[in-house]
């Protein structure tokens, strides 16, 4: 039944387990990095903003104009830009790895940004107690910024590691590898449709099982703090 429903994708059971393999650990590489460089940056947003533990308005700006044009560069396109910067890390520009750079360079401001939108939810009025009780600037973001504001960075990190799936499978254009590449290479340029079909339940699936993880560490966090 199946091999006559997908004649070609039945051939390539293991090139899609492969492909499968490949998405995972360039969304994992890329979550991993990006969320702790991301959330460094929304913290130091946070605290060199106005209103912020240490105000800087000079390292703010800078932050600032940075995050946001960060944000606004289409991927497609920053995966162009930087490519001899890729090169130079990686010594090249096409593959798994190659793809891993500008996905963290594309996902870093993006996930910097609903950081501190997060943190700047946190009710100021616990961060003026734990003022009052001398705790420090160090103490405040780790033991009120963090620990009040976690159901919200959760979200918010849900929220960008399907996204940054969804950014893998635009890397196949560049022949970036995963499920992405598949649908393109094997299924859309050898007018293979059946794989291109698969090639997309499988990146559905894996959005499916992320966002039920995701959801369920909101939720066990949530109840613990009840």
């Amino acid at each position: 039944m199946i091999d006559k429903l997908f004649p070609n994708a039945a051939q390539m059971w293991p090139d899609f387990w492969t492909a499968t393999i490949a998405t995972v650990e360039m969304t994992v590489a890329t979550t991993l990095i990006a969320c702790i460089l991301g959330i460094f940056i929304g913290v130091l947003l946070l605290s060199t903003g106005e209103g912020g533990l240490t105000p800087n308005r000079a390292v703010y700006l800078i932050l600032d104009k940075v995050v946001d044009i960060g944000r606004s560069i289409p991927f497609i396109i920053l995966l162009v830009i930087i490519m001899p910067f890729t090169r130079f890390i990686v010594g090249t520009s096409l593959g798994t790895t190659a793809v891993t750079v500008p996905l963290i360079a594309g996902t870093i401001p993006f996930y910097a940004r609903q950081v501190q939108n997060s943190l700047l939810e946190v009710d100021p009025g616990v961060v003026e107690a734990a003022k009052a009780m001398g705790s420090s600037n160090l103490g405040i973001i780790f033991r009120v910024y963090l620990r009040e504001g976690l159901v919200s960075i959760l979200r918010a990190t849900n929220f960008t590691v399907i996204a940054i799936i969804g950014l893998t499978a635009m890397a196949g254009v560049v022949g970036g590898g995963g499920l992405g590449d598949m649908a393109v290479t094997e299924g859309y340029d050898r007018g293979y449709t059946d794989v291109t079909f698969l090639a997309l339940v499988f990146t559905l699936i894996f959005v499916f099982v992320t966002q039920i993880l995701g959801n369920l560490a909101i939720r066990l966090v949530s109840r613990g703090r009840k």
